[in-house]
C-alpha cells in the first residue's frame, strides 16, 4: 500500500482492513487518514475505479466499513467516519493518478531535498516506468522533471478553471450532473441588463 494512500502506521493497518471492503464494492481506496483532535476522524476517500462517486455510494461505504471496523475493532477511542469524494483538488495518491491527470496542474512534495528543492509546482507529464514527470518553470524555461513515486511525501491537483470546466464536464457525460437541480444564478451584470 502507498505511503501517500495510508501515511501513518495506524493509517496502514486501518486501510489493510477497509481496502478489501471498499474494492469488493466495486471502488477504490484513494486516501485514508486518522486525524486527532477531542474526537478522532477516520477519513477515507474513495472513487470508482474509472473515477467519481456519489453521495450515496458514500453512505453504502460507510456502512460496510462501520460493520467491519465493529468487528475487527482496531481502535481503542471513539473516532468518527467520514467517506467522501477526493474532490475536484485531489490527492494524488496511486501512480495512475499522475498519468489520469496529465496535462494539469499539481504540486509535490517530495520527503527529501532533490536537486535542492522539496516542492515541485507545474504541469503533470504522465509517468514514465515508476517515475512521475511534471513540468515546470525553472528560471524562465520549462523543464521535464523525473520524481520516482516512492520519493513523495504529497501530491495533490490544483484547482483551476480548466480543471474544474472538465470535471463538470466528465460529469455532465456521465449522467451524474443534472443541470436541473441548479438554481439559477444571478450576477450583478445579469441584474444590470
Amino acid at each position: 500500500m502507498s505511503d501517500l494512500i495510508a501515511k501513518a502506521a495506524i493509517d496502514r493497518k486501518l486501510a489493510d482492513i477497509v481496502a478489501p471492503v471498499i474494492e469488493d464494492m466495486g471502488f477504490e481506496l484513494v486516501r485514508l487518514r486518522l486525524m486527532g483532535g477531542k474526537t478522532h476522524t477516520l477519513q477515507i476517500m474513495a472513487e470508482r475505479p474509472d473515477g467519481g462517486i456519489e453521495v450515496d455510494e458514500c453512505a453504502e461505504i460507510s456502512n460496510a466499513i462501520s460493520a467491519t471496523l465493529d468487528v475487527e475493532d482496531p481502535l481503542v477511542d471513539s473516532y468518527t467516519l467520514e467517506v467522501g469524494s477526493p474532490g475536484i483538488d485531489r490527492p494524488l495518491t496511486r501512480l495512475k493518478d499522475f498519468d489520469t491527470y496529465e496535462g494539469y496542474d499539481a504540486k509535490l512534495e517530495t520527503s527529501e531535498l532533490i536537486d535542492g528543492r522539496k516542492r515541485f509546482k507545474g504541469v503533470l507529464a504522465g509517468v514514465e516506468g515508476d517515475e512521475v514527470l511534471i513540468n515546470i518553470v525553472d528560471q524562465g524555461e520549462t523543464v521535464t522533471v523525473g520524481l520516482n513515486f516512492d520519493w513523495l511525501a504529497e501530491a495533490k491537483l490544483v484547482m483551476t478553471d480548466e480543471l474544474v470546466k472538465e470535471m463538470l464536464k466528465a460529469r455532465k457525460a456521465a449522467g451524474t450532473l443534472n443541470e436541473d437541480d441548479f438554481d439559477e444564478i444571478e450576477t450583478e451584470k445579469s441584474e444590470e441588463e
